[in-house]
């Protein structure tokens, strides 16, 4: 399929590298001058010297971006220059309610695919992405040839779904780390060796993600270098908080973990990495 592609960055570049090496055209655009142009050369790759360039005859357009404002306003700017019949796939990690009102001032003539990813960059060089997508069930599968050159798709239901899972999803991430943290701390005043902790609680009850592959690779190591920065996850944990008080849903436990992951940006900086969140529980005993 003829793809465009907005948004090479971090996640966005190996992703548009496995469309290309799968056969399908991707043309490649990003605002910041020369982002696009590191994977220039690459199978399948071309490089989109506007946004109008970038999704005119395309089959599907991807968009993955910082978040859900800059990705409408890259929409309302270029929607013009879509082909009918084009399917819209935002891949960002949108506000969901937010992903549903786009649908309203977006052409009808053009399809729309909310179609987050969870697994990180090391997963979307491998191609081994977890795609959640939200939309029409014929919207969707007209562009599964796109989505499954990335990863494994998960179908969610209606349009804005895949978002609603997406931040969902990391709710539960950063509370499970942000525990395995508070447990490490206090494991380390009783006189417990913390990676000893990790294979303990590896083996019972306690697992999670955070304890199979952050502890002793980040927290314990202090190498704190998982790929995933501070201020995403405390954008994704705002939406989270937002979707459940939009929705009049108490989540007492989801309030706090924002609350935390808020304040770890405020004193650690957005661009640290999140498993340094421990450095701020650190800090607060």
């Amino acid at each position: 399929m003829r793809v465009g592609f907005i948004g090479i960055g971090k996640m966005g570049a190996p992703m548009a590298l496995c469309l290309g090496e799968a056969g399908h055209e991707v043309l490649a655009h990003d605002a910041v001058a020369g982002a696009a142009e590191t994977i220039a050369g690459a199978a399948g790759i071309s490089i989109a010297a506007t946004l109008n360039e970038a999704v005119a005859g395309m089959d599907a357009v991807i968009t993955m971006l910082p978040n859900g404002g800059i990705v409408r306003e890259v929409v309302l700017a270029a929607q013009d220059a879509m082909t009918p019949g084009t399917v819209l796939i935002d891949m960002s990690t949108s506000y969901p309610l937010e992903t549903t009102s786009l649908r309203n001032v977006l052409r009808e003539d053009v399809a729309l695919v909310d179609a987050p990813v969870s697994g990180g960059v090391w997963r979307a060089e491998l191609g081994t992405l977890t795609i959640i997508a939200g939309g029409a069930d014929e919207d969707a599968s007209r562009v599964d040839p796109v989505l499954s050159a990335m990863g494994t798709v998960y179908r969610t239901g209606a349009l804005g779904s895949g978002h609603a899972m997406k931040v969902l999803n990391n709710y539960l991430s950063a509370s499970g780390l942000a525990a395995a943290c508070e447990a490490v701390l206090i494991g380390r005043k009783f006189g417990l060796d913390p990676d000893v902790m990790a294979d303990i609680f590896n083996c019972s009850t306690g697992k999670n993600n955070a304890t199979e592959v952050k502890l002793r690779q980040h927290v314990n190591s202090e190498a704190f270098a998982s790929g995933f920065t501070m201020g995403l996850m405390a954008k994704d944990l705002g939406m989270a908080n937002r979707l459940a008080g939009d929705l009049e849903v108490r989540a007492d436990g989801l309030a706090a973990c924002a609350a935390l992951y808020e304040q770890a940006v405020k004193d650690l900086g957005g661009a640290a990495d999140h498993t340094e969140v421990i450095r701020l529980l650190k800090d607060a005993d």
